[in-house]
């Protein structure tokens, strides 16, 4: 594959040296044109990595030897013309691969991308001409030819045209020409693409492209053919700003191209204003200065608006992203600028202190933890806009009117601007529930510890007083049982203390698992149970009444527990000697199951009935009933992780009663039918303990309210 490069670009080389010989000045061995410099510079981009570039150096050695002797060039100065192509063709890809290592034709393959790459290129090719005019001028001299300024300056401006134009043609097309197999596959693919996008295209885009070309072609004729002596070739450059402004930039490489060596054309018949230059060595290098100068003007201003629309999609792509990431946080977050005035809040801070504008919305609302107000020198923002680093600071926020107050966790940064200001990025936590959590754990922690002094003292008392009785007269063996029945008691409490604090832990923590749940089966099962404790322990057996129980969606594990501290609780609370009686009915509405159970026990001091379910509270501490108070604490957090609520209220009938609501199993309303809200009781419960409600009109139940 390389060797057929090496043949292809061989034959093009050749063809663009015969051009260049075809403009020869008589009594001269130089040419006006040499587009063979171009074309040797794309050919050892092609093949830099090539493994016979040595076969490629000698191929454009022996075709300029031949091309130049064949057309009249003696011997001598054949080699030299020949290895100053040579040296300068090497020379560029050098050059190139030094400055510009990521551009196609160097080591990489990018594209000419921005003013910058074209301004190295236009670099490496002044460089390259230099060094070719060094080593062919002084070698022509040497050989006898007549030199001056004038044929120095037509060298360069040759050389400099030539591989310019063509150079900057090769380097832009060529990742195009160089992938066009993995790209598109074939010409027919190709073709396919090609129709594709013009398909695409707008029809007033095509009708621009079609219009710059026709402007261009009339305008050439006018400003070269019948111009009638006058200089109409400036205004033409127009057309060159036109196509690097609005069209695109391999459009803009094909038309300086294209209309460049038209210029050069016409020049070299006679037409167009610089055919008036007698000397032909002036004429064809203003001509060359020329196409060199549009080149330059056109491609500097296509890539620096590539550069720019580049910039801009990715700064649009990192705004995008960044903004997305400033949505999402679960922090607040604002910019206020040097005047104190919040110019942006994400949707956090909007939800959390309201949306930007106001100059003074936060200092009104922040207070101290203990309720003094802050100043307005004392914010977060103004320490930041004078130049302070904020470290996490908790304030109190509150609402305009004072209420619904939360901790927010404050935090600042100064940020300079780009006018020589100070903006501030303020960062909003709330701490609310992390801070009451915190609190509630410092009153779980000194609650326990109380309530575990108590028989602590009990064990570690009695346990020396057994120990004191057991060392004694044998009379002392009472004491001494007396004392080990005592520590038990104390032992039991501990054991039941913990046993709550382990319940609470895991309605707040623990996994659940949701399926349908019997609530029928379930609340029978616990009445049994409870039946059979009291009757062996000779107290009085407790009487549960059941209407239809809807069943729930729910964490069976949960709601057992959950049933077993209502239902304890009311058979526990119960006046001495007086049997309980307990009732347990639900009613379903849309989504939810409400869950009532009533009970005929002491009921509920006034104002204690959302204070019962925080915890470690007691409604009767001194009343003789034993209890660590996290009972319904426990019952609101199983209630509150199902998504419902739990309250209490006083029974109509004497007592207390706690209404919940759970995830319904079945989402439908209520059968209306009074007798669907009878159910059969499982046969397993002693018929004297548990009974099914009889139709009748259902007890009026309280409404569902927030637990406190």
């Amino acid at each position: 594959m390389s060797l057929a490069r090496t043949v292809g670009f061989a034959l093009v080389y050749a063809l663009a040296l015969l051009v260049g010989r075809l403009t020869v000045i008589d009594g001269s061995s130089l040419a006006l044109l040499w587009p063979a410099a171009g074309v040797a510079v794309v050919w050892f981009c092609v093949q830099r990595h090539a493994r016979t570039r040595w076969v490629d150096a000698g191929a454009l050695f022996l075709i300029a030897l031949v091309g130049n002797v064949a057309t009249g060039v003696a011997l001598p100065a054949g080699v030299v013309l020949a290895l100053a192509n040579l040296v300068q063709a090497v020379v560029f890809v050098w050059l190139l691969g030094r400055w510009r290592p990521t551009l196609w034709g160097a080591d990489g393959g990018a594209r000419l991308s921005a003013p910058r790459d074209l301004a190295y290129l236009l670099a490496v090719t002044v460089v390259a001409a230099t060094v070719s005019a060094v080593f062919g001028l002084t070698g022509l001299w040497l050989a006898g030819a007549p030199m001056s300024w004038l044929v120095v300056v037509e060298w360069m401006a040759r050389q400099v045209a030539s591989v310019f134009v063509l150079g900057t043609t090769g380097l832009w097309f060529g990742p195009a020409v160089s992938g066009f197999r993995a790209r598109y596959g074939s010409v027919a693919g190709w073709w396919q693409a090609t129709d594709k996008a013009l398909r695409a295209m707008p029809a007033w885009r095509v009708a621009e492209y079609l219009a710059v070309a026709l402007c261009s072609t009339v305008a050439y004729l006018f400003g070269f053919v019948f111009d009638h002596g006058l200089p109409l070739a400036f205004p033409l450059i127009a057309l060159t700003v036109w196509a690097a402004v609005r069209l695109s930039t391999s459009f803009l490489v094909l038309h300086h191209l294209i209309f460049g060596a038209a210029a050069m054309l016409f020049t070299l018949y006679g037409e167009g204003p610089m055919a008036a230059l007698a000397d032909p060595h002036a004429r064809a290098m203003t001509a060359q200065v020329y196409v060199v100068l549009i080149a330059a003007i056109g491609l500097a201003l296509a890539l620096g608006r590539d550069e720019r629309t580049t910039l801009t999609a990715e700064l649009t792509r990192h705004a995008a992203l960044m903004s997305a990431v400033i949505d999402s946080m679960a922090d607040g977050l604002s910019l206020v600028d040097a005047d104190g005035q919040v110019v942006l809040r994400n949707p956090a801070g909007v939800r959390l202190l309201g949306p930007a504008g106001a100059t003074s919305d936060v200092q009104p609302r922040a207070h101290h933890l203990d309720g003094s107000p802050v100043t307005a020198q004392a914010l977060p923002p103004a320490r930041a806009l004078a130049g302070e680093q904020v470290d996490p600071v908790d304030l109190l926020f509150t609402d305009p009117d004072g209420r619904d107050g939360r901790i927010v966790q404050v935090s600042a940064t100064p940020l300079p601007g780009c006018d020589g200001t100070r903006n501030a990025v303020v960062l909003y936590h709330d701490v609310t529930a992390e801070r009451r959590h915190r609190d509630q754990l410092a009153t779980f922690a000194g609650a326990v510890a109380h309530d575990l002094q108590s028989p602590l003292a009990t064990v570690e008392g009695w346990s020396e007083a057994a120990t004191d009785a057991l060392d004694a007269e044998q009379p002392a063996i009472g004491m001494a049982r007396d004392g080990m029945t005592r520590v038990s008691r104390a032992a039991a409490r501990m054991r039941g203390l913990i046993n709550d604090l382990l319940a609470y832990t895991s309605a707040r923590d623990a996994d659940l698992t949701l399926t349908q749940v019997d609530l029928t089966s379930m609340v029978g099962d616990i009445a049994a149970g409870r039946a059979d404790t009291a009757a062996a322990t000779g107290l009085p057996v407790p009487q549960v009444a059941l209407g239809r129980l809807h069943p729930v969606h729910a964490d069976a594990g949960a709601v057992r527990q959950l049933l077993e501290n209502l239902i304890g609780n009311a058979i526990k609370y119960t006046v001495p000697g007086v049997a309980p009686h307990v009732r347990v009915t639900s009613t379903q509405s849309g989504g939810l199951v409400q869950v009532t159970v009533a009970d005929n026990g002491i009921g509920i001091p006034a104002g204690q009935h959302e204070a019962i379910f925080g915890n470690f509270d007691r409604a009767h501490p001194g009343a003789g009933y034993a209890g660590t108070g996290l009972g319904l604490a426990i019952c609101q957090g199983i209630v509150a992780r199902h998504g419902g609520t739990i309250h209490a209220d006083d029974n109509p009938g004497g007592g207390s009663r706690f209404i919940f609501t759970l995830p319904a199993a079945d989402p439908i309303s209520a059968p209306a039918d009074a007798d669907a809200r009878l159910h059969a009781v499982p046969s397993t419960p002693a018929p004297a303990t548990i009974r099914q409600l009889t139709p009748q009109a259902p007890t009026a139940a309280a409404p569902v309210r927030s637990a406190a």
